[in-house]
């Protein structure tokens, strides 16, 4: 199965590239891009390697289907292709099973081939058929389960929150799941969503109801999260000219006997300036104290511990600087792991569709916290979109 659904994908992809007007219908989409993305990363190993720099160079492919098959029924794929080269390849033992996972009902990811000095590799992360009418809509497969409201950290999303980190996956992941949803009115649904995992305890099911309320959206959930009882809501709208928003989480561990009661809470606010600054701030509460290291290589993130300390304080401003170039930096502070962050990133419109980007993570920790040996990353990228 997935070696079929990977040639056909190859095959869509270049056709689609030299041609994609042609497949362009009232029946058919297909869009997607490639981009070169060269990484260097400093970082600081167990001994006896100790401080390291290591230098990959990725080929990235994308590729999104959308057939609309009558008035109500559509079905959808999106595919990664990547080919990785450099020393983590060459010098990183299980490099290779760290990316050949697929944390789906259905292992899906294929390494392609695999040498001693580059690995390609392909997965689709959505793969889905859906019904819809007015008043419905019943999705089956592999989609984006997306109930998380704040732009930097989700603990409403029990489906399948996204790492902050990780800047080459703008598309984010997705989950094998069942969803159904009831739209009630313009601004009201409800909704059931249910994502099976081989392992019981790892499984997800889950409610949603949202509505509008005195100028606000606002939402409840509730369910069964990975062996534990979960139930939060979340709420977005406006005070005065900045943007507010905030979502809560609590989690109950069905196994523990002490301390099986966590929390999390997020609270955000968004201004646009005269001269089209924007500016994001955030502080977060997890009290389960966050993650105990952070990956270079990836990190998985989860609803109930979506932070790497129990405080954290995010800023992101983003500046046009031109109408074909904008900046950007983030700061996060992590102060009970005395620890920071810091992300500057330009990006160039070269072309109509073509686009280079440039950014640096400096991650600053004491020895004991997660961030002791995660270092620097400096990434640069120039993406083609067809």
């Amino acid at each position: 199965m997935k070696q079929t659904v990977f040639l056909i994908t190859l095959f869509c992809t270049f056709t689609a590239s030299s041609a994609s007007a042609q497949f362009t219908s009232q029946k058919v989409d297909l869009d997607g891009y490639f981009e070169a993305l060269p990484l260097w990363f400093s970082t600081t190993l167990p001994e006896p390697a100790g401080d390291v720099n290591y230098f990959e160079f990725r080929i990235q492919n994308r590729l999104n289907l959308n057939w609309y098959a009558t008035d109500n029924l559509q079905f959808t794929g999106g595919m990664r292709t990547r080919f990785f080269s450099g020393d983590l390849v060459r010098d990183v033992p299980g490099y290779a099973e760290a990316i050949d996972q697929d944390p789906g009902l259905l292992n899906l990811s294929w390494m392609v081939a695999e040498t001693d000095e580059w690995y390609l590799h392909y997965i689709p992360d959505r793969l889905y058929g859906e019904w819809f009418n007015d008043d419905w809509s019943v999705r089956v497969g592999r989609q984006r389960v997306n109930w998380g409201i704040n732009s930097v950290t989700n603990p409403n999303d029990l489906f399948n929150i996204y790492s902050f980190y990780d800047f080459a996956y703008p598309e984010r992941p997705g989950s094998d799941a069942i969803r159904i949803q009831r739209f009630l009115d313009f601004a009201s649904r409800v909704e059931v969503a249910i994502r099976p995992s081989q392992d019981m305890k790892e499984s997800v099911a889950a409610f949603l109801y949202s509505w509008n309320q005195s100028g606000y959206d606002w939402q409840i959930l509730g369910g069964y999260y990975r062996n534990q009882a979960a139930i939060g809501g979340g709420w977005a709208g406006s005070a005065g000219m900045a943007g507010v928003k905030g979502e809560i989480s609590a989690f109950y561990d069905f196994d523990e006997r002490e301390n099986d009661l966590s929390l999390v809470a997020v609270i955000s606010a968004d201004y646009m300036f005269d001269n089209s600054l924007f500016l994001i701030v955030e502080g977060l509460y997890n009290s389960r104290g966050g993650q105990n290291r952070f990956s270079v290589i990836g990190q998985q993130l989860s609803a109930d511990n979506p932070s790497f300390s129990r405080f954290q304080f995010t800023t992101s401003a983003t500046y046009p600087i031109s109408p074909i170039l904008s900046g950007s930096i983030t700061g996060v502070i992590y102060p009970d792991e005395q620890s920071v962050f810091l992300s500057p990133q330009f990006s160039w419109s070269v072309a109509e569709n073509m686009d280079f980007t440039v950014l640096s993570q400096f991650f600053y920790g004491s020895n004991s916290s997660a961030f002791s040996d995660a270092g620097i990353v400096l990434a640069g990228s120039l993406k083609w979109n067809f």
